[in-house]
């Protein structure tokens, strides 16, 4: 997977922890993605089991539980 994909749901995971995602078409724009592709990468994270939800109120995404994701290799013993 190319850098920039990590790097990008390094940034969805960030945006949507801090509830600064703004709007759909807004947290595209951040993310210099079209609403579509950020749509597919929503799915990719709730597939995966990220309780994303968005709050009409606050126009943001966020995550209903508190946790987010870790982007690297975990040593078992």
């Amino acid at each position: 997977m190319p850098q920039k994909f990590i790097e990008r749901f390094k940034k969805i995971d960030y945006l949507i922890s801090i509830r600064g995602t703004g709007t759909p078409a807004q947290f595209a724009t951040k993310l210099e993605i079209s609403e579509s592709m950020l749509y597919e990468y929503l799915k990719v994270l709730r597939d995966q089991g990220a309780p994303i939800a968005y709050d009409n109120d606050r126009q943001t995404y966020y995550y209903e539980k508190k946790g987010g994701f870790k982007f690297s290799f975990e040593e078992k013993p």
